[in-house]
């Protein structure tokens, strides 16, 4: 069993860049593949970054590439999502997710309750 709660989101303006974190629980979290989703007003929960167990692989949807980066501290538990010039078409409740199954799809059986990213133009 895996608890995830993130935290970081807020109010930011068009070009700027928040950290989002996900502090997880269990001892066998450094063997899951985690990732991020998020969903806007009126819309579908959409894939936004994924990184296997092991760190070696990492998968972003194309509207994030080269701006956000996924990464993990197995350390400590936690996953981050690094988001570089925030446009407001990425204003979204994230939601982090942890899973034995690396993929971009929403099958990940672990989610948080998510934290509100707001950017305005």
């Amino acid at each position: 069993q895996v608890q995830l709660v993130e935290s970081g989101g807020g109010l930011v303006q068009a070009g700027g860049s928040l950290r989002l974190s996900c502090a997880a629980s269990g001892r066998t979290f450094s063997s899951y593949a985690v990732g991020w989703f998020r969903q806007a007003p009126g819309k579908e929960r959409e894939f936004v970054a994924a990184m296997r167990f092991n760190g070696a692989s990492t998968r972003y949807a194309d509207s994030v590439k080269g701006r956000f980066t996924i990464s993990r501290d197995n350390a400590k538990n936690t996953i981050y999502l690094q988001m570089n010039n925030l446009k407001p078409e990425d204003t979204a409740v994230y939601f982090c997710v942890a899973g034995l199954v690396f993929t971009t799809t929403s099958g990940y059986p672990y989610w948080g309750q998510g934290t509100q990213v707001t950017v305005s133009s």
